[in-house]
Parts: structure tokens; C-alpha cells; sequence
């Protein structure tokens, strides 16, 4: 069972993001408030959840919470900043979206800067141990699917339908073949063998 807060009480968000590793696209992130009292047996880190049930629960976490937003970094925005940074930044726009200002602010990961003057605490895989992390998790996720999926349209060849832009060996072979478009992470390794020089 996620637990529902770290400080009862207080109006805590949770944030999590979504795309860090990826070769192309933005990163994504949500920040959630949820009340006190929900519970939803479904709802996990949304890399254990099958993509139906992110979709399912996308409806549910929407349609509950208390609040919530999404942000993203984009990927010249990630070149000129680094992904950490990013990954923060991203953050810290789905807060600023928020209805509600929270009073503590929990973060998936171990690395934060301070957004405003609110406290936050950095839980290590806390996707899988609070529920509002656990439902950004969901949020960020999906909104960044869904992202890809359109852009996949325009650049069938990578098969962004199916990796989303993560670094598989078919879309690290598909940028050999037919180069880089305007949405790659130029500051990342983009193939295997981006580091051997040929004499």
C-alpha cells in the first residue's frame, strides 16, 4: 500500500518525470496534489502499471486530485541545460501550473533544487511509495507517450510508437540510416558507435 502523505496535515504535491533517458523529445514531469483521503488500490510507479491501466488511472488522478499540471523541457532546451537540470526544470513549471500552492513538495529521485520557498523532501524510488508521486508518475508518463505517438506521425522510420524515443537498438540503427531529426538530444550518445573514429 503507497502511503498518502509524508507530513499529515500539510498540502503536499508530488512530482516525478517522465523521458530522462531518452535520445529524443522533451522530458517530461507532473507535480499532484491529491485529498487526504483518496486511495486507489491500481495506482503505482507507472513503469509497473500496463498501458491501460496508465490511461485508466490518468482519468482517475485527473478527475480527483485536488490539483495538478504538467511541464516539459524540450529537447534544445535539455542541449543547452543538461538532462538533471532539466529533468528539475520541468518540475518546477508543472508547479507553477498548479491551483493550489502546496506546502511541501515531494520529489521522485535524489536530486532537487528548491522551488519558491517551499520544502521538499527527495525520496528515492518514491513513484512506488507515496500516492502522489506515484500519480505524476502516471501523469508524466502518459502525457509524454502521447507526445511522441504525434510526433511519430510526422517520423514513422524510428518507431517512436513503440520506444517512445528511448535508446533501443532499432531506433539507434534507424538514426544510421536516416540521420537526426529536429526533436534529438544532440548533447546524447545518439548510436553506438558516436565515440569510435574512423581513419
Amino acid at each position: 500500500m503507497l502511503a498518502s502523505f509524508l507530513h499529515e496535515g500539510k498540502v503536499e504535491a508530488g512530482c516525478d518525470e517522465a523521458g530522462r533517458g531518452c535520445l529524443a523529445g522533451p522530458v517530461f514531469a507532473a507535480a499532484v496534489i491529491l485529498p487526504a483521503d483518496f486511495q486507489n488500490d491500481l495506482l503505482n510507479d507507472s513503469k509497473q502499471l500496463t498501458e491501460k491501466n496508465r490511461y485508466l488511472l490518468r482519468e482517475i488522478v485527473q478527475k480527483e486530485a485536488l490539483s495538478w499540471a504538467v511541464g516539459y523541457y524540450d529537447n534544445n532546451e535539455i542541449d543547452e541545460v543538461n538532462i538533471l537540470n532539466a529533468s528539475i526544470f520541468s518540475m518546477h513549471r508543472a508547479l507553477e501550473q498548479l491551483k493550489i500552492t502546496p506546502e511541501h513538495i515531494l520529489v521522485d529521485g535524489n536530486r532537487f533544487k528548491p522551488y519558491r520557498d517551499i520544502p521538499h523532501t527527495c525520496v528515492i524510488k518514491g513513484d512506488g511509495k507515496y500516492l502522489s508521486i506515484a500519480a505524476a508518475s502516471v501523469l508524466a508518463k502518459t502525457y509524454r507517450d502521447d507526445f511522441m505517438l504525434d510526433l511519430h506521425q510526422q517520423y514513422p522510420v524510428y518507431a517512436w510508437d513503440r520506444n517512445k524515443g528511448y535508446p533501443t537498438k532499432a531506433h539507434r540503427e534507424a538514426i544510421k540510416q536516416y540521420g537526426v531529426t529536429s526533436y534529438h538530444r544532440m548533447s546524447f550518445r545518439l548510436t553506438d558507435d558516436q565515440l569510435t573514429l574512423e581513419l
